[in-house]
């Protein structure tokens, strides 16, 4: 059924599903979304939400003040206008609270509520909405009760006024034609949904599990190349933690721009397929899909204590995103290395690209590695935002390079018997699946601890103080050193062999650079 470009419409049902579990001592209600978008062009989407089955007197409506992934709070109320309520053709008292919250009062009755928000950012973070794709970002369109997270929802989207746009990529588990399932708001809120006439790459298994790739507007590229070598990258991450969590996995490119944003079994990332034509930048790609890719296990189920559950109204600061975004960065340099798509060349300078950053920034001796992690909602990730200039450090800086001599340490420990990526799978397996929680700060230190068999407090030093880093000691591990030097008035820092390693260096060494 063909209908004019102007009247393209998609309609979202978030269904709580007649479940009969009972939240502060009342049946759940049903809960039904709809999604429109009758003229793209605004950046307008179109939201009625239904609840059939209230019975409270007034019900708080709250906007998510961030997500998940994206650590800053970016009031995704202040997008809504234009909202109002009804039972029926009453119109329902509406207050609204602050940015994010609107309290309506319902009488116990069932209710309606209708709204639009303006989705006109090109940001990972943010929904857009223009006439070439609808990106939705869960957290920036649906309204959420406390009391309502828990419950299941069902996602139908309705293309059929839409036939340009006949392609649908998310991470939800389909249940039937255009139809989703998330079991909870968190999975939900976990899962954007990217619309319009997308690209699809050939999918490819690791393990037999299904990887998909697509999106809008990927840029001309050889594709085969590229998705072998992002194969291997994946591989090389489910060897290290022995496990896949996920049914299938979906890469879903959201245009040019910058970004990426991971969830339990998807990633959103900004992509230009133009930049591949390089080594240097297929190499700059496969780091970034591989971070973002580790990022599902490390974030979303390895993860520090405060993650999760999420509170949505508030900022949600812990000290470890070091662990988190900072062993990542170390990790998407390992993967790619396992992987053969980078040389020992380029795995060097990665490591010393971090190495001049942190070296040459003198809020390393004002700011912690825990205090950038805590503070990254006000300082922002790269510790830039609103602050003084040299007083601040990134976890994306020194998180690997504190990885890098946490994971000498421990293979140094044991004769090479262990490693960093023993501490990992241990979280993983007792932290996330045994317990099904996040760690605190000292069972972080305990772990790394039990893995190496002796006590590592130096270098947690490193993370709650500002003592600097004996790269000599740790580099050493591994028959390294750091070679200095000098550039237009600039200390330069580089990895270099030393000469006449023991047995030991070189087996660590090389069971490092993953050489046979």
């Amino acid at each position: 059924m063909k209908m004019k470009r102007s009247l393209c419409t998609l309609l979202l049902v978030v269904g709580l599903l007649g479940t009969t579990s009972v939240l502060w001592g009342q049946k759940s209600p049903i809960i039904t979304y709809e999604v429109s978008m009758p003229d793209p062009a605004t950046h307008l989407y179109e939201m009625k939400l239904k609840v059939t089955g209230n019975s409270k007197d007034t019900v708080m409506l709250k906007m998510p003040g961030w997500m998940p992934g994206y650590y800053q709070f970016l009031n995704y109320g202040q997008f809504v206008k234009d909202l109002h309520a009804k039972n029926g053709k009453k119109e329902l008292e509406i207050s609204q609270i602050d940015v994010n919250t609107w309290k309506i009062v319902t009488g116990g009755s069932d209710f309606t509520v209708t709204y639009k928000v303006l989705a006109e950012k090109e940001f990972v973070a943010n929904s857009y909405l223009d006439e070439n794709r609808a990106y939705i970002v869960p957290t920036n369109n649906f309204l959420y009760t406390d009391e309502w997270l828990r419950n299941p929802v069902e996602i139908t989207i309705d293309l059929e006024n839409n036939p340009a746009w006949n392609k649908i990529a998310t991470g939800l588990k389909q249940i039937k034609d255009n139809t989703y399932l998330a079991s909870d708001f968190d999975i939900l809120y976990d899962s954007p949904i990217l619309v319009g006439d997308l690209e699809v790459l050939p999918s490819f298994e690791v393990q037999g599990i299904n990887h998909r790739f697509m999106g809008y507007k990927m840029g001309e590229f050889d594709a085969e190349p590229f998705l072998k070598k992002l194969k291997g990258v994946v591989e090389a991450a489910v060897s290290i933690m022995g496990d896949i969590p996920y049914e299938e996995y979906t890469f879903i490119a959201i245009g040019p721009g910058r970004g990426g944003i991971e969830h339990l079994n998807n990633t959103t990332v900004s992509f230009d397929g133009s930049q591949l034509q390089t080594a240097e930048g297929m190499n700059r790609m496969l780091n970034f899909l591989g971070h973002e890719y580790f990022h599902h296990f490390n974030a979303k189920r390895i993860r520090p204590y405060e993650l999760g559950p999420f509170d949505y109204s508030q900022e949600n600061r812990t000290n470890q995103l070091w662990v988190i975004e900072g062993l990542t960065v170390y990790y998407e340099y390992i993967i790619a290395k396992m992987s053969g798509a980078i040389t020992e060349d380029v795995f060097f300078d990665d490591f010393n690209h971090h190495i001049n950053t942190l070296q040459n920034n003198q809020g390393r001796k004002w700011q912690t590695l825990a205090q950038s992690s805590y503070n990254t909602w006000s300082d922002g990730p790269f510790g830039t935002m609103n602050v003084e200039k040299g007083k601040t450090i990134s976890y994306y800086n020194k998180g690997p390079v504190v990885g890098l001599l946490l994971d000498f340490a421990i293979r140094n420990a044991t004769q090479n018997e262990r490693s960093l990526d023993d501490v990992m799978r241990l979280l993983y397996n007792r932290y996330y699946k045994a317990e099904g929680r996040g760690f605190t700060d000292a069972e972080l230190q305990q772990t790394c601890e039990q893995i190496a068999g002796k006590s590592l407090n130096g270098i947690f030093e490193y993370v709650f103080s500002t003592t600097e880093l004996d790269y000599d000691t740790y580099l050493g591990y591994a028959g390294l050193r750091l070679e200095r030097g000098m550039d237009n008035d600039i200390e330069t820092y580089r990895l270099v062999k030393v000469e006449n390693p023991s047995v030991l260096q070189k087996k660590i060494l090389k069971s490092w650079l993953h050489e046979n």
